[in-house]
C-alpha cells in the first residue's frame, strides 16, 4: 500500500516542521506585525498559505507517486541495444544489465538498494519522502523543493519585518529576543539549505542529468581525458529541450506537480545523435 510510506519517522518530522513553520509564521509573526484581520495581514497570510499548500501537495505527490519501475517483460531492442552499449562503454557508464535483478534495464535506469527494484531515470532515494525520486515523480520533487524554498524565504522575510516593527533592540524582553533570533536562524538555515538543493536540481535540469548521472559523468570525463578524448553527457539536448523534458512543453503548467502528460514510458530517451 502506498499509504504505508507515510508510516515513517522522517515523514512525521517533515509534517511536524511544516506545521511549526506555518503556525509560527501565521499566528505569531504576521499576527504581531500587522494582524491577520487587516488587509495587509490577510494578503500576506494568503500568499504564505498558498505556498505552504502547494508545498504540502507536492510532498504528497512525491510520497504517493511511484517513481517508475522497469517492467518485468522489458527486453531492449537488439540493434539499439548494441549501439547504445557501445556508446555507454565509450562514455564510461555502467552496463544495461542489472546484476541484482538479473534482468535488462533501460537507459538511465538504476537499481535502488532500498526499494530493491530498478527505477526508471533514477535520481536518488529520498529518506524524507520514503520513496525513490525517479521518472514519474521527479517533477513533483522539484516542485516540492521550489515551494519549500519560497515558503521558507517568505517566512524569513516576515520574521525580519516583524522584528523591525517591534523594535526589539529597545522594547523587547530577553525571552522574546531569543525567540525571534532562534526563529530567524532556523528559517534562514532552512532557506539556505533548500535554496542550495533547488540550485543543484536547476543545474541538473538544464543539463538533462540526474544526480547519479552527474557522478557517473565525473568518472566518464576522467576516463575520456585519460584516453585523450572529450566527454559529453549523452542526453544533453539543448537548454530549452532539457527544461521541457522535465517540466513539459506547456509553460503555464510548469509549476503544477502532477502536469506530466508529456512523459512517455521512460524506456527510451532522445539524444543529440537522434537529430543529426
Amino acid at each position: 500500500m502506498k499509504c504505508e510510506r507515510f508510516l515513517s519517522i522522517p515523514i512525521f518530522m517533515v509534517f511536524l516542521l511544516i506545521g511549526v513553520v506555518c503556525y509560527v509564521t501565521l499566528f505569531i509573526f504576521i499576527e504581531d506585525w500587522v494582524g491577520l484581520k487587516s488587509s495587509a495581514g490577510s494578503l500576506n497570510a494568503l500568499i504564505f498559505i498558498s505556498l505552504a499548500s502547494l508545498c504540502l501537495f507536492s510532498f504528497f505527490c512525491c510520497v504517493l507517486i511511484d517513481p517508475g519501475y522497469v517492467p518485468a517483460s522489458y527486453v531492449p531492442d537488439i540493434e539499439d541495444s548494441e549501439a547504445s552499449d557501445q556508446e555507454l562503454k565509450k562514455n564510461g557508464i555502467s552496463s544495461r544489465r542489472c546484476d541484482k535483478c538479473s534482468t535488462y534495464k533501460p537507459p538511465r535506469a538504476h537499481h535502488c538498494r532500498v526499494c530493491r527494484r530498478c527505477v526508471l531515470r533514477m535520481d536518488h532515494h529520498c529518506l524524507w519522502i520514503n520513496n525513490c525520486v525517479g521518472y514519474w515523480n521527479y517533477k513533483a520533487f522539484f516542485m516540492l523543493v521550489l515551494y519549500a524554498t519560497l515558503g521558507c524565504l517568505y517566512s524569513t522575510v516576515m520574521i525580519i519585518y516583524c522584528a523591525s516593527y517591534k523594535d526589539l533592540e529597545y522594547s523587547g524582553s530577553g525571552g522574546l529576543k531569543v525567540f525571534y533570533v532562534m526563529s530567524g536562524l532556523m528559517m534562514a538555515s532552512l532557506s539556505i539549505m533548500l535554496g542550495t538543493l533547488l540550485g543543484w536540481h536547476v543545474y541538473l535540469i538544464i543539463h538533462n542529468m540526474t544526480t547519479i548521472e552527474y557522478y557517473e559523468g565525473i568518472r566518464a570525463s576522467w576516463l575520456a581525458r585519460k584516453s585523450g578524448q572529450s566527454y559529453r553527457h549523452p542526453y544533453n539536448l539543448s537548454f530549452y529541450k532539457n527544461i521541457i523534458s522535465v517540466l513539459g512543453p506547456n509553460m503555464p503548467k510548469w509549476l503544477w506537480p502532477t502536469a506530466v502528460s508529456h512523459l512517455k514510458d521512460g524506456l527510451i530517451f532522445p539524444t543529440p545523435r537522434d537529430n543529426s
